[in-house]
Order: structure tokens, then sequence, then C-alpha cells
């Protein structure tokens, strides 16, 4: 409080001390907000001098609790209006309170984006979404100005962390689709400059910088993902460092879907035997007794080229290197990738990635079930390490931090990467920020998990919730057991079908989302899935042949421009507010993962699915109970006789379930 009475000498001093606190408050301010600020100044120089035509957005972006159809505003005015209303807001808290370093997950609702798909729009409403910018220089794919601009209705869906898919510069060799694959990393020091709008005449770096200081200022955590063991065909390191890589000889062709011959490449080729032998030794942990590729399949590698030798040629990278069959030298390229688990895998090649060449020994010169994955002992030693590649891949999570301050990573494909570079990745990060996150794709969570570093894992919860009688053995194992990472509360991701897709439709959708929001993990939304949206991201896993051949490529938002219907008037939007506000209310309760803690539920119904939270020692909770059918109601009786108000929409509990529903309430 200022001093009361004559304004003398002590009025003065408090006058001095308020204006120079606030005047310092600003220069803090303008210093975490420098790229905001850039990006302010470009946007008025533009309304000022030559403000662009008027396009549309989705009114959910101009107004979180509005009505979803398209608005037409003019791009310069409404993003720095939305800018400032974004400064204007008092800073919030990032979500915090973790038990060890980077732990702050347990306490996550996440939303998922994909960039350039989840905040892309149709803005001359011509009915698709273009590659290339308009005539005004704005982008119709998504960029990271707008998503800023989405930052306040992923808010309002109770989100406090994004998880990013890659945003790295994007390769071209073998690339699917009109876009290429955004896992496809041709540089991961560099960030795809698509992300950016061409109209504000700034780098993709910049803009990313702004999209971090924008999610700080609203509370909201950034969570990037890196791949570490792959990168794209034609990627930036191969000129200088062609040791990083595999390379083969250019005359032999690439094998296609289907195909059996052995004098094609793509993933090795195994007799039944063979087969048989590897998945023992592997399942009974003998690396040591590993069988090699048939000798035709590894005479189509070479020893890398000399760095001189190399130059690119239509879009590809080739090298001259000796024939290991005859000596003479040849013209060899980088080959592509292929799915290395299991070795009879039926998965289409991988034609945009390869693998990098992470150990070097003259034995393994080549890309098979005993290099990759399931890398034989007696290769996978101290003194083959590629160190310096080693280096340039632990040196990427500091990069980040220190130029963006993103606060975790998830690692794409951790457990296929040797355990001493995860370790070195793991201790790197946190020697720069102790309290920085790693997220993994466990799908396995194990206290080895804990013991690398990890704070949240994929978990098995998405596949394991579409079958009622899994879930329960499961809600078993988890209250004898609990949990030593939290794992990922989705009903979908960016590889399987959308939730919409399975029995129930939306009903499944909001039930699946519902029912793990109140377990020991991350309630997590895939972008899209609030909007009940049907098109998948991509065709990784859980579709049938039939499926994979309607969903070309061109029609995948993972390869190709797309915008999801934000304007779609049936969505989940209010129901998965509520679940997480009640989510949020409870998080201690909810974030607890030991042994107890999570208590299977069975009622007179078996149709009816659940369990209890509660606190060990206490005497009362919270029960959590869904009905399995997604196509009938279901009369439900609570196993305790005090039940009374569904928490979720503050109502009284009723006797009949509609599909899907999930009630909660206190007992």
């Amino acid at each position: 409080m200022p001093p009361t009475g004559f304004p003398g000498k002590a009025f003065f001093i408090y006058l001095f001390k308020t204006l120079s606190h606030s005047y310092l408050f600003g220069i803090e301010l303008q210093m975490k907000t420098h790229a905001l600020n850039r990006i302010l100044a470009r946007l008025d120089q533009r309304l000022a001098h030559s403000p662009s035509p008027p396009y549309r957005l989705p009114g959910l972006w101009i107004d979180p609790f509005g009505p979803g159809a398209a608005r037409m505003v003019c791009p310069e005015q409404f993003f720095g209006e939305r800018i400032r209303t974004i400064l204007a807001t008092p800073p919030q808290a990032r979500v915090a309170d973790g038990d060890l370093p980077g732990d702050w997950g347990k306490h996550s609702i996440a939303y998922n984006l994909l960039v350039r798909y989840g905040a892309a729009y149709d803005h001359d409403g011509d009915g698709q979404v273009s590659c290339e910018p308009l005539t005004s220089g704005w982008r119709e794919t998504g960029t990271f100005l707008k998503a800023i601009t989405m930052l306040p209705f992923i808010r309002s869906l109770g989100c406090n962390t994004i998880h990013l898919l890659p945003i790295t510069a994007i390769g071209r060799d073998g690339n699917k689709g009109n876009m290429g694959s955004a896992f496809a990393i041709r540089d991961p020091y560099a960030l795809d400059e698509h992300l950016a709008e061409p109209a504000l005449e700034l780098d993709a770096e910049t803009e990313f910088a702004a999209f971090v200081e924008a999610a700080h200022h609203l509370g909201i955590r950034i969570v990037v993902e890196f791949v570490f063991r792959t990168a794209a065909k034609d990627a930036a390191w191969a000129k200088e460092h062609p040791g990083w890589f595999y390379w083969i000889r250019a005359d032999v062709p690439d094998r296609q879907p289907g195909e059996k011959s052995e004098d094609t490449y793509g993933a090795p080729l195994f007799t039944p035997e063979e087969l048989r032998q590897i998945y023992d030794a592997v399942g009974n942990g003998r690396f040591r007794e590993l069988l090699p590729p048939h000798p035709i399949y590894r005479h189509m590698f070479t020893a890398p080229p000399r760095p001189e030798t190399i130059r690119m040629e239509n879009g590809a990278w080739r090298g001259t290197a000796p024939d290991p069959r005859t000596g003479q030298p040849v013209t060899v390229r980088i080959p592509g990738a292929f799915c290395d688990w299991g070795p009879d895998s039926e998965q289409p090649p991988w034609t945009d990635v390869t693998y990098l060449r992470l150990y070097d020994h003259p034995d393994y010169n080549y890309i098979g079930y005993n290099t990759v994955r399931m890398y034989s002992a007696q290769l996978a030693q101290p003194e083959n390490i590629v160190r310096p590649l080693w280096n340039k891949i632990i040196e990427v999570i500091p990069h980040y931090q220190t130029h963006f301050k993103v606060d975790g990573v998830m690692i794409d494909m951790g457990h296929a990467l040797p355990a001493d570079l995860k370790r070195g990745l793991v201790a790197r990060a946190r020697q720069v920020d102790p309290d920085f996150a790693l997220w993994a794709e466990e799908f396995n969570i194990t206290p080895a998990a804990r013991e690398e570093g990890y704070n949240v894992c994929v978990g098995p919860f998405m596949q394991t919730v579409r079958n009622p009688e899994h879930f329960r053995n499961w809600l078993r194992w988890l209250h004898g057991a609990g949990l030593p990472v939290p794992f990922m509360a989705m009903a979908e991701n960016h590889n399987c079908p959308r939730a919409v897709h399975w029995p129930g439709g939306m009903a499944y959708a909001l039930y699946a989302q519902a029912i793990g929001a109140f377990l020991p993990g991350v309630p997590y939304l895939h972008n899209g899935i609030e909007l009940a949206e049907p098109v998948p991201v991509n065709t990784g896993f859980d579709f049938t042949n039939e499926e994979v051949a309607q969903l070309p490529p061109s029609v995948l938002p993972l390869f190709s421009a797309a915008a999801m219907d934000w304007t779609r008037e049936e969505n989940l939007i209010a129901p998965l507010r509520r679940v997480h506000a009640l989510r949020a209310k409870h998080q201690d309760l909810f974030s607890d993962a030991s042994p107890g803690t999570i208590i299977p539920l069975e009622t007179a119904n078996p149709r009816i699915t659940g369990y209890a939270r509660q606190k060990p020692g206490a005497r009362g909770g919270l029960a959590i109970l869904g009905n399995t059918d997604m196509h009938n109601a279901q009369p439900f009786i609570p196993p305790h006789p005090s039940a009374a108000v569904d928490l979720i929409l503050d109502q009284p509990i009723p006797a009949l379930l509609r599909p899907g529903r999930v009630v909660v309430y206190r007992f």
C-alpha cells in the first residue's frame, strides 16, 4: 500500500520504487517476448502500408467459446490483436511440482499438434489447402504464427502442455505426398521453412521462438518430438560425414511391395527356419546369436564413399566406393529404411528415411536385424561407437533448450536406441535444465523406463482400452504394481485410426478419453479428436490392407497438405473441457501412481467397468465407471450406496448409462 497523508519524501520513494518495478518488469517482459515483438513490428508495418485482403479463419481460433463457423478477418489485424491480447493477460505459471527432475509431466494435460496440419485452414475457401502461399504471402498450411492464435483454444480445453510432432527441416529424396513426412528429418538443427509465414519475411526459428514465448506466457509447456536413429535420405550430414550412413550400390533396384526377390533392396529375407531362430534368440536375450542376412543382401552394401566423391544428383546423394565383389569403383546411394521388427513384417518400406550408422565395424556393414534395434552384442561395443555422430545427436536437445527454451522432448522409438546413447541424451539435457522432461515411445511401462530417465511413456492404454476384459485385467495389474512412469491416456495418435473409426464413433472417443483421464497418466488429446475428426494422419498400424489402399499418402496429413474440419458442429469440445477440469481439480489424487491407489470396481452389470481412486489410508475417494457398450444404454447401480452426483456433469447419477457414458462420483 502507498503511504497515506501528505505526499512527502516517503511517497516519492514509494512512487520511484513502483515505477522502477514497472519499468524493470516491462524490460523483463520484452526480453522474454523478443520474438513476439519482432512479429508484432512486422504485422504493424504491413497493416500500416499494405494490409492483405480479408481471408477466412475458423471461429474457434477467434473465440474458443464462440461458434465454429468461419469468419473473415484481415490477417495482419487479427494476428496483431491476438498477440497483444495474449501479452496483456497476466503471465501464468507452468505446471510443476514433480518429485524428480522433469516429473511435472504427471500433472500435464497434453495436446499433440502436427503444426503443418493442425494449424492449417482453407483460407481462400476454394475447397483445398494449397502447399504454396496465397498471393498475399500467407500460407494455408499450418505455421507457428497460426499455432500462436490457437493457444487460447488449446488452453480452453484444459491443456497445459503441447507435444509437437517433429518441426525440423524435411528431406525430399523418396518423399511421399506433396509435402513429405515430418519424420524425414533433413537436419535436426534446422526448422521446416514451411512453418513460417512468407508474408512476415521472418525465418521459422523466429516464429518458433515466438510460439514458445506465447505458450509460456499462458502457462503452457512445450515438448518437441525428435527421431535420433533415422534421418532423411538426403540428410545434410551426409556430404561431410558419409560414415554416419549406410550405402549400397546404385544399380540395385528397390523392392516393390509384395515382391520377394533377393536381388532387390528391402528388408532382409529369411527362411522360415531362420525366422524361428531369430525370434527365439531375441526373445531369450541371446544377442550373440543373431543371424546375419544372406550374402547376396550384404554384398549390396559398400564402405562409405569418401566425402570428395559425394554429389547431389536429381535430389539424391550419390558417391563412389569400391564394389565389395570386385573392388572396382561403383556409384553408391543411401538406401531407405524399413520396419526393423519383426523380421517378417509386411509394413511398406520407409522410402523417405534411412538408418543412421550408430556403430561401425567392417563385419556389420549393412542394415539388418542384427545391426538395427537388435544390435548384435559383438557390434554394440564401446570401441565400435561412431562417437562424432553420437556427440552430434546428444547436442540436439541442448540446442533447443538454449535457443528456444523448450521444456521437454519426446524421443521417437526410444526403445530402439542404444542404452548408452540414451543415457548420454538424458545426462546432457539435465545438465542444461535439471527439470527438463524426457518422454518416450515406450509401450511397456517398467521400472527400467524410470531408471533410463524417462518421465512419461506412451504405454499400452490406447489399445488396451478398446477391449473391456483386457482393460479390467490391466486395472488389476495397476492395483498391485502401481506405475513407475505415467502413460499417455489417449484414444488415438497420429499413427492409428481415429477414435471415431471404432464402434460407437464419438461415444467411444469420449469414453476412452474420459475413462483414462483419471488414471495416473497424462490425459492426451491428439489434434482433431476434440473435433471428432475422422481422417487419420498416417496408416502406421491397426489398419487393414484395404484401408491402407484407400488412404494413400496423397490424402494423409502426415505426407500431404490438409486441414481438419474446424467448423464441424458435432464435436467433443465441451465434454472434454469438463473432464479435464475435474482432473485438474483433483490432480494430486489422480496423479498418484503408488500401488493400491487404483482399485478395480465390479458392478452387477458386466457392461459397466471402472475403478476407484483412493489415497493410502483414506476412507473415501472417487469412483470412475463407464458403459463399455457403444450401442446400447445399460442399467447402472453404483457399487457405493452413497453415490449421488456425477461430478463431470454435476447432475444426479442416472439409472441408465447411455453408450460410452462415464460417470465420476464421491464415495
